[in-house]
């Protein structure tokens, strides 16, 4: 469903603090990693979304840090330290020929991250070193200077680097970085009919809208549902209300025991979001993106169980029982929960059942 999000990130070694011009493209950015200097760790202002890498040259310079903080280094004696004080640790190689290409994966098999900067473009030797370190854990990052290197970097070999690290102060650059990201973060799920078997009223209980930091269109929802194995897409609140005005931030998802799908192949009990976690916003065409939860409103009100079969596979949703509520139809348009009869066509997702604690794992799951 969701690729596997490479590592971004940001050298600001080199950019002065006062360039609030490319602090602020970056700041703007999905980038969240920024290997920074000791110095600029002490004397800058970086943003809480930050998470900031420390380039360290001597051993020394170990005091200031943190616990749980990733060291930059191109110092064996230093990333050694580091190791044993439990940083976790980043060694950075220069490549510029073969005897410097072999020690290359076997110093980077030491370490969390691998940072690797080549004297020549031939993609050669960044293929040899991926081939080398595929079974190992160690993250790959090669050494970029535009959008469009990055972009040949995930290419490689099909599978492509772990990551980049990004270095360079050209605005357009990072403008190009921030829009490929953004594209590649967005993902898409397979739709498709759900004819609905059912349409029950199941009384009293505890239901949930999810208010977003990010307005929804009126053809986005969330794809909501009782069973590991697909859900419907519950609309957003972007439709008529003759009572209220709209609420294009929020999706009154349904039941409080029910799964919301997630980013990375993953989905989450609506009882499990707070303000802060991440869902998909999803369209009529599968198109999907991640926004951010500001906050989960939780009330008791009558609900709707609606029961349908997709692709020989049974689903449901339990839903608000009210006119209000509305269910994406399988011709993109919205259905009132109400109103829904059996025979009736919704849209859904189908995945492979069996999860646990919303990822997805390969084991016998009966959820009925």
């Amino acid at each position: 469903m969701v690729k596997k999000q490479k590592e971004i990130w940001f050298d600001g070694r080199s950019v002065p603090l006062e360039r609030s011009d490319i602090w602020g493209l970056v700041n703007n950015s999905p980038i969240e990693k920024v290997v920074v200097s000791a110095e600029q760790r002490i004397s800058g202002h970086f943003p809480h979304k930050t998470h900031l890498i420390t380039a360290v040259r001597d051993t020394e310079d170990l005091a200031g840090l943190a616990g749980g903080e990733t060291v930059f280094s191109d110092s064996p004696e230093v990333l050694e330290e580091a190791r044993r004080q439990g940083y976790r640790t980043c060694v950075f190689l220069s490549v510029n020929d073969s005897e410097a290409l072999e020690q290359s994966w076997q110093e980077a098999v030491k370490h969390d991250y691998a940072a690797v900067d080549f004297d020549l473009p031939t993609n050669i030797p960044l293929e040899l070193i991926i081939a080398r370190l595929q079974d190992s854990n160690t993250v790959l990052l090669r050494r970029v200077s535009t959008a469009d290197d990055m972009e040949v970097a995930f290419g490689v070999l099909e599978k492509g680097s772990d990551g980049v690290l990004f270095s360079g102060m050209d605005s357009n650059e990072i403008i190009g970085l921030t829009s490929y990201l953004r594209k590649e973060r967005a993902c898409h799920l397979e739709l498709c009919p759900l004819v609905v078997t059912e349409v029950r009223h199941t009384g009293m209980g505890s239901r949930a809208c999810i208010d977003t930091t990010d307005l929804m269109s009126r053809e986005e929802g969330m794809i909501v549902g009782s069973t590991s194995g697909g859900g419907i897409l519950v609309c957003s609140e972007t439709h008529f209300l003759p009572y209220m005005n709209l609420r294009p931030f929020r999706v009154n998802a349904g039941a409080v025991h029910s799964y919301v799908w997630a980013p990375n192949n993953s989905t989450e009990y609506i009882t499990d979001l707070a303000a802060g976690s991440k869902v998909l916003c999803v369209n009529t065409k599968g198109e999907a993106r991640e926004v951010t939860v500001g906050r989960v409103k939780t009330e008791v009100r009558p609900l709707l169980l609606i029961k349908g079969e997709a692709a020989g596979r049974e689903l449901n949703v339990v839903v608000q029982d009210d006119w209000h509520i509305r269910i994406m139809g399988a011709d993109g348009l919205p259905r009132n929960a109400s109103a829904i009869r059996p025979g009736d066509s919704l849209l859904a997702y189908l995945c492979e059942p069996g999860r646990h604690v919303g990822i997805k794992v390969d084991e016998t799951i009966i959820e009925k």
